[in-house]
């Protein structure tokens, strides 16, 4: 702002074009503010000093941000003795790792594709046998995804069984979560649908266990989607359904809110704690800078993919709690295990932007901040 004559304050046009929606529409006509010139009082700087503590938290520590974030492992190769390590490291891992790799990959393929293909075709008819050699072959090629990492993945706890009205639930940090738990158990995942190769898969192999797809854009999915979830949840053959209830993959260091609708069917939830050792490679897939093929490929020129993977105690509702505090508690439980900091974001976030509601709720109590001190002068 300006100091016009007998110390009126004028604001600027360009300020006037930014607070408009804030401040003026709360404003009282004609108003003026006499203050003295060229002095600043320590209550000025109080009364913005809250805004401005926020303003810049949100830039120096942006806590949404940082949960999408990849954060690679500082570097070690800073001087003439350990260049030359690396240097040998990395004709390791690109000119004799990954082309093993790729060939224990193809061949994990080809065993498959010769072995699904047949089952898919000719055992119609007889479904449990089909069900059953479909799930062991789908297991398979998870294993050899696995294989194809040098993945080291210690598991923890019992396994998983197939019960019906049994619904699990994990943290998410990249597509492999699912790779690492199927090649243990079959599961059902509740996944968004994918477009290029990975799409095929899963409208072709990934459905002949029971995984179930949606579009996060489209409203109407989400009525389907819940009512696909009670069917399959009631099945008694059908695989365990696994959900990652938050939505998108995180950077395996926080956990963002769980989504409601997974302890809404009634079921009893199985939490698994998932955690991943950045000694070799960052294992979070940042899906709006890389693909998954990329991401891939990151994985098999590394040294190998560290996981560690807790199947922890089955919860269910109780009588005084709300699904909302249900999901709540799941969280703690899982966020405790694999060593995760819960941040109250809505992982949704990323997608979108803040609604124009949550906006106008910070204007309006701006505004009101500013009239009361417009009403004390």
């Amino acid at each position: 702002m300006s100091s016009g004559k007998g110390g009126e304050l004028i604001p600027s046009s360009s300020e006037l074009d930014l607070d408009r929606p804030n401040i003026e529409d709360y404003l009282p006509s004609g108003s003026s503010i006499q203050e003295p010139l060229g002095k600043l009082r320590l209550c000025d700087l109080l009364d913005i000093s809250p805004t401005l503590t926020e303003a810049a938290g949100a830039i120096v520590d942006d806590s949404f941000t940082r949960c999408f974030k990849s954060n690679p492992p500082e570097p070690w190769n800073w001087n003439v003795y350990l260049f030359p390590l690396w240097c040998c490291g990395v004709v390791i891992r690109y000119l004799i790792l990954f082309p093993v790799r790729v060939i224990v990959l193809t061949v994990g393929w080809i065993i498959f594709l010769s072995c699904f293909i047949p089952v898919h075709l000719l055992l119609k008819g007889h479904d449990k046998l089909q069900k059953n050699m479909e799930r062991a072959l789908v297991e398979l090629i998870c294993s050899f995804f696995v294989a194809s990492w040098t993945g080291v993945i210690n598991y923890h706890g019992p396994r998983p069984s197939m019960r019906p009205k049994q619904v699990f639930v994990a943290n998410h940090t990249s597509m492999i979560d699912f790779i690492i738990l199927e090649q243990m158990s079959s599961f059902a995942v509740i996944m968004q649908k994918h477009p290029g190769w990975v799409g095929l898969l899963q409208s072709t192999i990934l459905e002949s266990v029971g995984c179930i797809w949606f579009n996060r854009t489209e409203a109407k999915d989400r009525e389907t989607v819940t009512k696909k979830l009670r069917e399959h949840s009631q099945g008694v053959d059908n695989n365990p359904l696994l959900i990652f209830p938050e939505g998108t993959c995180v950077n395996n260091q926080y956990s963002v809110m769980f989504k409601k609708g997974a302890f809404e069917l009634g079921c009893t939830i199985c939490p698994i704690a998932i955690k991943y050792n950045k000694i070799f490679v960052d294992a979070f897939w940042n899906s709006r800078k890389q693909s998954f093929t990329m991401h891939l490929l990151q994985l098999m020129t590394s040294w190998a993919v560290v996981c560690d993977v807790w199947y922890l105690e089955p919860q269910n509702l109780r009588p005084d709690e709300t699904p909302i505090e249900f999901a709540e508690r799941v969280r703690d439980i899982i966020s405790v295990r694999a060593g995760l900091k819960k941040v109250p974001w809505d992982g949704y976030l990323k997608y979108s932007r803040p609604s124009p509601k949550h906006r106008e709720r910070k204007q309006q109590s701006f505004a009101e901040s500013v009239l009361r001190r417009l009403e004390e002068n």
